[in-house]
């Protein structure tokens, strides 16, 4: 997001998609990524930072809009300059930030965050702690949540008391309401205080989820150490019954699909990476998109292979350029993309 989209009129802070009949509601975190100047280098060596707005579930309610479908964010920012300005960001992406809340004393959450040159991200986090780990159950704006069509969040406001009540209250809220449950773990482990405690957190809300998207890393953590190509393994360990699809992201090679009745691998699209950041966000992003708009794609193979095939083109389009919500794509960008290439 350029700067200038960032300045100007902050008081028309809300934007209200209202009822929707695909509308995709994201619960979390929201932030700022604080990313070094130049690439390859530790935290501690980079000259410079810039800012950009981050957080998974905010990142998939912009990319959900930009391909032209109905988002809407739920979620606790500092009443604060940056937290206004992440506000503002939404609604400029057209993303419904009426059920965003403003904390008057914690401060909106910072992250920096660096590729390093060996290949390894590493992270440092401010939330100690930061408003969206504050979010009240009595907070939450229930009719918004009622209105999803798909509710979709994460694992980390699970960390820490009383978000994790709230999102379990929202869940809930959904859950009666008829939304299909979509949820994707986003594995930060230095968030947590413990390997033990991030797997039983993480692990606690997995049979409540319609729709799972993990990685490969996720696999093999999340099963203690078994092998993420082991179709047996995940089938057995991270398929529980009432699972309508779980998809498995392989970044660049694609990704694998499980279904009660079949599963598969979808190739990826070919690109020169320039920045990760955000590409499993934009892969959801495609497939909630899609999916709000007509469910029975969780039981007809060959339209969830091209839903698929769509979605890795959303992650691939976001690794060609810098930052997470900068770089979703729209529908244009995606179908230029998958005109100019094959599948691998």
């Amino acid at each position: 997001m350029g700067e200038n989209a960032i300045s100007g009129n902050l008081k028309n802070l809300t934007i209200d998609t209202g009822d929707s009949k695909t509308l995709v509601v994201c619960f979390g975190e929201l932030l700022i990524d604080f990313v070094p100047t130049v690439g390859g280098v530790s935290l501690a060596e980079a000259p410079a930072f810039k800012k950009a707005p981050g957080g998974a579930p905010a990142n998939v309610a912009v990319g959900i809009s930009r391909l032209g479908g109905s988002s809407a964010f739920v979620g606790k920012v500092g009443d604060d300059e940056f937290g206004r300005m992440l506000a503002e960001i939404l609604r400029l992406n057209n993303v419904d930030n009426s059920g965003m809340r403003f904390d008057n004393e914690a401060r909106t959450a910072l992250t920096f965050v660096t590729l390093r040159g060996d290949g390894e991200r590493e992270f440092l986090f401010f939330r100690h702690p930061s408003a969206d780990m504050l979010l009240l159950e009595s907070e939450l704006d229930k009719n918004l949540i009622q209105k999803a069509k798909i509710f979709h969040y994460g694992s980390i406001s699970l960390i820490e008391e009383p978000c994790r009540s709230t999102q379990l209250a929202a869940m809930k809220i959904a859950k009666a309401s008829g939304s299909l449950l979509s949820y994707d773990p986003n594995l930060r482990l230095p968030l947590w205080p413990s390997e033990e405690a991030a797997r039983k957190e993480i692990m606690s809300i997995w049979n409540l989820a319609d729709v799972i998207k993990i990685s490969e890393e996720e696999i093999t953590f999340l099963t203690g150490g078994d092998d993420p190509y082991d179709d047996e393994a995940v089938l057995q360990k991270l398929f529980h019954p009432d699972l309508k699809l779980l998809v498995v992201s392989e970044g660049p090679n694609g990704c694998r699909y499980y279904t009660q009745e079949f599963k598969g691998k979808v190739g990826g699209v070919k690109v020169k990476p320039v920045d990760t950041t955000g590409a499993g966000d934009a892969f959801v992003s495609g497939l909630l998109n899609s999916l709000a708009s007509d469910l029975t794609l969780l039981t007809d193979e060959k339209k969830l292979r091209e839903v698929l095939f769509f979605a890795n083109a959303c992650g691939a389009v976001t690794v060609t350029e810098r930052g997470a919500i900068p770089a979703m794509p729209t529908m244009d960008a995606v179908q230029e993309l998958l005109s100019s290439s094959s599948r691998s």
